[in-house]
């Protein structure tokens, strides 16, 4: 298997259980959904990061499960960029979201076999 790939959905897997937790748990991320309008989503976007990382996981062993947590990260990520934008946010702000929507739709992409 194409060694990219691994080495994407492994820091797909561990960047989004970070990611989520911080979500979950930071105060930091409290003030930052709020500042996005978005403070009642904060919960379900931490718990949909870790079932992406979890469904990644998954992945391994039942391969279905990556295509369908990549791509639930994915459109997460699409709506990261487009909330930062929306927000004022510069383009370097929405960078990171922006890099892991690309990471993300790599693994959907070489996941379903098109080359």
């Amino acid at each position: 298997m194409n060694m990219l790939y691994h080495a994407f959905k492994v820091m797909s897997i561990l960047l989004f259980l970070y990611y989520g937790m911080t979500v979950l748990f930071a105060n930091a991320m409290v003030a930052e959904f709020a500042r996005f309008g978005l403070a009642r989503f904060r919960k379900l976007t931490g718990i949909l990061e870790l079932l992406g990382s979890l469904g990644l996981i998954l992945g391994y062993f039942l391969p279905q499960f990556t295509v369908a947590a990549a791509g639930g990260l994915t459109l997460m990520m699409g709506v990261g960029v487009v909330v930062r934008l929306r927000c004022g946010d510069s383009l370097a702000d929405a960078l990171p979201a922006f890099v892991m929507l690309l990471i993300n739709l790599y693994i959907v992409v070489y996941a379903l076999g098109v080359r």
